[in-house]
């Protein structure tokens, strides 16, 4: 799948994949930004993109930068639909309680994965049958440990 994307400063860089195959593509940041413990910022990727019709683009946290740094995404994931065609921007947070995290030019910040995204229906019925499991209404922590 061939997708478009602009750059929108001269700094910003591709979504690129560390390794063929990967499922995610590196988002990078175009700005210096401090995040104190507890601070939370949106950062900016300088790229604009224009995922296809019938995709949306999930944007995930890195787990290097989660666990080594506690920062990860706000609202992960995010969910940018195929129409948006604005600057991709990655909502961190710093879970780090004592140690203040600088986002630097250029870090990988987060990951872009493209997921096929379905036209849907939805009709009201009086009641729903109990699903192929068998779970029915049964919920969080309904499978046990």
């Amino acid at each position: 799948m061939d997708v478009a994307f602009k750059k929108l400063r001269p700094e910003a860089a591709a979504p690129t994949r560390a390794h063929a195959g990967d499922a995610g593509y590196d988002l990078c940041s175009v700005e210096e930004i401090p995040l104190k413990p507890g601070g939370r910022s949106l950062v900016k990727t300088g790229i604009s993109v224009a995922i296809p019709t019938g995709y949306a683009g999930l944007v995930l946290p890195r787990s290097g930068l989660s666990v080594r740094h506690g920062i990860t995404l706000i609202n992960a994931p995010g969910l940018i639909d195929s129409g948006y065609r604005g600057e991709l921007m990655v909502p961190l947070v710093n879970h780090d309680r004592s140690e203040t995290f600088t986002v630097e030019v250029g870090m990988r910040v987060a990951q872009l994965v493209l997921v096929r995204a379905g036209d849907a229906t939805f009709t009201e019925v009086a009641s729903l049958d109990e699903g192929p499991d068998g779970r029915d209404s049964g919920g969080f922590g309904s499978s046990g440990r």
